[in-house]
């Protein structure tokens, strides 16, 4: 069949109202494309995939009947109205953004959630606050997933619909100008997507392609993915073409690819990898992978370019806040000493074992040392670490604004990728807690499962904001309500991050050589980086004041606070 034969997924225009149609569904017997309420059949290939041509206008609604049982498409690129129910005939007009992107080393990045990041929350609103980012020194931001889920509010880890945009955000075309947006302020675009797993509501690939996923092993979120399948594979290869080269996305981040399980070779991820490096873009690519295995590999062969590294939040948040319970415990023990490590030698979890770990469980990790700083996304909060706590608390709630205000002058002005949380730059206490819109049993098992999953911990005492009320996704927006000093928090990241293009940067593109640091108390350290063209030093107080001599003048020196004060930070420069 030609050029037919790559397809596997979804519909495409191949001249005006002239359309191809593919879905792979090995179990079926007949499969038809309805479009309008006209079947056309489709033929079945030896490959269990069932393709056809078709005649529609741009806006027709289609579905696809397997068995005499009609599903959207699974690939549908917009929905006529919620996951159930048709899909849209579309066609993205063609891209002129020539935007030539940005070194990754140059990223600052703030992590957004489109439906929360504006009152609106529209593309369109989100692209009108960007200016006011850029001006701060925020050069990226990393958009939380806009896959289609059920209901209109969610985190978007719940997507069933990858190749369709979240209707309440904006239409296709919306998400597309937001980047191109972005790319007129100098500003890069990483997307989140999910391949790991689907949303419990809406993901109609379990009945037209059971095949699509591994009967013999479950994911937290729920039924595994068989990445061993060319079809499953290609489902998401080319979605992650279509943001990349349709859209003009400058990256991705990859949620939790250690349960992207898949012993072919190349695996996935490699392939993936290959398929997006191959296309001939007029900017740099940036793959960012969540995984807690702590692994080198993925980032030393170039499949990813860049890891989140909870290690640096976890060391962090226990020296701040002093707790000790859940993940958190190994962290605990010795929190300044994990700070250190994570700040010279990026992750924590190295495969050694771990202070209070059962000696018979398998360490987690490899050393990290050796990987070049911007191979860690470093980040004193995420959407993550807020919002998976039963009230949703930011850090700055659960230490103090003093503190916080010497943290984020450690994110931002050290070697690694810095990343803020939407309004972590005007230092909002505005919580973000879980929140979703399932109706029935679904919406019960939610509630039920949220006070499960905390009960065990001894500070909860039963107090949880409703997933299922709105007021609770209204009270995550961080911008209607700034606190009072946003204003001085607003100074603050833009001296900081000022410094980071002046002084750190050009340290960094001459390539770091060593790092070492020197612990000044359970609550102080210094950090040391060698660089080919300088050193850059940093002397951290989260809680304890230090001699002056760990303050030595500089010609080339950021400070807040003194050597006297509990909370400071000083951090300068010796020329090679």
């Amino acid at each position: 069949m030609g050029k037919e034969a790559a397809q596997w997924w979804g519909v495409r225009q191949d001249q005006p109202g002239q359309w191809s149609a593919a879905i792979w569904a090995p179990d079926a017997q007949r499969v038809s494309v309805v479009v309008l309420d006209q079947p056309t059949p489709l033929s079945r290939e030896s490959d269990g995939t069932f393709r056809g041509h078709f005649s529609a206008n741009v806006g027709a609604t289609y579905m696809f009947d397997i068995d005499g049982t009609r599903i959207p498409d699974p690939a549908a690129r917009q929905q006529s109205r919620d996951v159930h129910g048709p899909s849209c005939l579309t066609v993205l007009p063609p891209t002129a953004d020539t935007w030539s992107g940005r070194d990754w080393r140059d990223a600052v990045v703030s992590e957004i959630h489109i439906g929360t990041f504006t009152k609106e929350g529209t593309f369109a609103a989100a692209a009108a606050q960007l200016p006011r980012l850029a001006r701060l020194g925020i050069n990226t931001v990393e958009v939380m997933p806009i896959a289609q889920f059920a209901g209109q509010r969610g985190w978007g880890y719940d997507g069933v619909l990858p190749y369709a945009v979240h209707p309440a955000y904006g239409t296709p075309g919306d998400f597309a100008d937001f980047v191109a947006a972005a790319h007129r302020l100098d500003m890069s675009v990483i997307l989140d997507v999910v391949y790991n797993h689907f949303g419990p509501e809406g993901a109609y690939l379990h009945t037209s392609s059971p095949a699509f996923f591994d009967a013999g092993r479950v994911t937290p979120w729920g039924p595994a993915i068989d990445f061993t399948q060319k079809p499953v594979r290609a489902f998401f290869i080319e979605n992650a073409i279509m943001w990349v080269r349709d859209f003009g996305v400058d990256g991705l981040r990859l949620d939790a690819v250690h349960q992207i399980q898949d012993p072919t070779t190349p695996e996935f991820l490699a392939e993936l990898s290959t398929s997006l490096r191959a296309l001939n873009l007029p900017r740099p690519l940036h793959l960012i992978a969540e995984d807690e295995r702590n692994l080198p590999d993925h980032r030393q062969s170039g499949v990813t370019d860049a890891q989140w590294n909870d290690d640096y939040h976890h060391s962090l948040h226990c020296l701040l806040t002093g707790e000790t319970e859940g993940y958190y415990a190994p962290f605990a023990i010795d929190p300044v000493r994990d700070l250190a490590t994570a700040l010279t030698e990026g992750h924590v979890d190295q495969g050694q074992l771990r202070p209070g770990q059962d000696p018979t469980a398998k360490p987690r990790g490899a050393p990290s040392g050796h990987l070049p700083p911007q191979s860690f996304v470093n980040a004193n909060q995420t959407h993550d670490q807020i919002g998976n706590r039963a009230l949703g608390e930011r850090l700055i709630s659960l230490s103090s604004p003093d503190a916080m205000r010497i943290a984020h002058a450690m994110l931002l002005t050290s070697p690694f990728v810095p990343m803020l949380f939407q309004g972590e730059e005007i230092g909002a206490r505005t919580p973000f807690p879980f929140f979703c819109d399932f109706s029935g049993d679904l919406a019960a098992a939610v509630r039920k499962g949220r006070l499960s999953e905390f009960s065990a911990f001894s500070g909860f005492d039963g107090a949880l904001p409703d997933p299922l009320d709105p007021q609770t996704f209204y009270d995550a927006r961080p911008y209607d309500a700034p606190p009072a000093d946003a204003a001085a928090w607003e100074d603050l990241t833009t001296r900081l991050l000022t410094w980071r293009r002046a002084v750190v940067l050009p340290l960094l593109h001459g390539g770091l050589t060593s790092a070492t640091a020197q612990i000044l108390g359970p609550k102080a350290l210094h950090v040391l980086w060698h660089f080919n063209t300088g050193k850059l030093n940093s002397v951290i107080q989260l809680g304890q004041p230090v001699p002056a001599d760990n303050w030595p003048e500089s010609q080339t020196q950021l400070s807040l606070g003194s050597h006297q004060n509990d909370f400071a930070f000083h951090t300068w420069i010796e020329q090679t």
